[in-house]
């Protein structure tokens, strides 16, 4: 039996938990917030212990995995102390609020490499986007050129004083890049090769006088090999739009918007359906969270790194901070 742990009980701690139950031989025995409250609240919901200290935490529960489900300015320090500890660690996105942290779990990583570590990019495990991906690298689908991909939704001021670390470039690391776009943004350089260059227009805050990360911004990628990427991004559509990417070969175009569609240069159109499941998450998740997690848990005695890792994972941080200096934001 698998023994693991929740760090971090906000929203999202509780697609994790959701996961955890679904697998027959792991277990949830303790919960960890910096808000003794919240720890309270999610202790009592789960009837497991509560900790407001990870540390105390580490050193006290015996423990195979820990979640890590924080503020984006504390994931770096405690996925470090997981490493340390020799307990395999499952973080949410971003792997850090800076690519300056991000290296420090890097560095960790490669300091403890018989323990993992993996990061929840879980739009990978997407149906439509294992779709794309097989066809891209059976060489299917011919050269890649480039594509596109929208995240056009809609954050209100109540939002952001929910939480007010989701407003505060020092705690949040930024705004809809780093926060909503970041999935999307990674698919495109998953699915078209390492970014190489990147130009940028970013601009904020629209929303709230005392939100001070971007709320929409406009990425001109390079990948490596040649093709080509536009990304768009923004908190202040009028509403949570579909988010849509766009992959094209040469003989090719692949188009998402819930569904795949494949449309063959000289065929007929192709769908491949995104799977759908019942969770008490928000729809905006998706519904590759569950799957994302139950792989970890069955590469745990797998001597291989887990193959969305802090290097991997780090790579879409750096195309971030690059578009926020080119653009002069922040």
């Amino acid at each position: 039996m698998r023994r693991s742990a929740l760090i971090g009980c906000g929203d999202i701690s509780i697609v994790h938990v959701e996961a955890i139950e679904a697998i027959a031989d792991v277990v949830l025995v303790a919960v960890c917030d910096v808000d003794p409250i919240v720890a309270k609240v999610a202790g009592e919901r789960w009837s497991v212990p509560v900790y407001t200290d990870h540390q105390t935490l580490l050193e006290t529960t015996p423990l195979d995995v820990v979640h890590v489900c924080t503020p984006h300015d504390q994931h770096a320090r405690v996925v470090v102390d997981c490493l340390e500890a020799g307990v395999a660690v499952l973080v949410e996105k971003p792997l850090a609020a800076t690519v300056e942290q991000a290296e420090r779990v890097v560095a960790a990583a490669d300091r403890h490499p018989d323990v993992k570590v993996g990061v929840c990019f879980q739009n990978r495990y997407n149906a439509t986007v294992e779709a794309i991906r097989e066809r891209i690298v059976l060489g299917d689908a011919g050269r890649l050129i480039g594509g596109h991909a929208t995240v056009l939704w809609h954050r209100t001021p109540e939002y952001y004083a929910a939480r007010p670390w989701r407003g505060r470039m020092s705690r949040s690391g930024g705004g809809v890049l780093i926060n909503q776009a970041i999935h999307t943004l990674d698919l495109l350089e998953w699915l078209l090769g390492d970014v190489v260059a990147v130009d940028a227009q970013v601009s904020g805050s629209r929303i709230a006088p005392d939100v001070d990360v971007e709320d929409t911004a406009i990425l001109l990628l390079d990948h490596a090999g040649g093709a080509r990427s536009v990304f768009v991004a923004t908190n202040v559509n009028v509403v949570d739009s579909p988010v849509t990417l766009e992959i094209d070969t040469e003989h090719t175009t692949f188009f998402i918007r819930g569904d795949l569609s494949i449309r063959q240069a000289d065929g007929p159109v192709e769908t491949v359906a995104e799977r759908r499941v019942e969770t008490v998450g928000r729809g905006y998740w998706g519904a590759s969270h569950r799957r994302l997690i139950s792989d970890f848990y069955d590469r745990l005695d797998d001597p291989e790194p887990f193959w969305i890792g802090p290097r991997e994972a780090t790579k879409s941080l750096r195309i971030i901070e690059e578009a926020y200096r080119v653009s002069g934001f922040g």
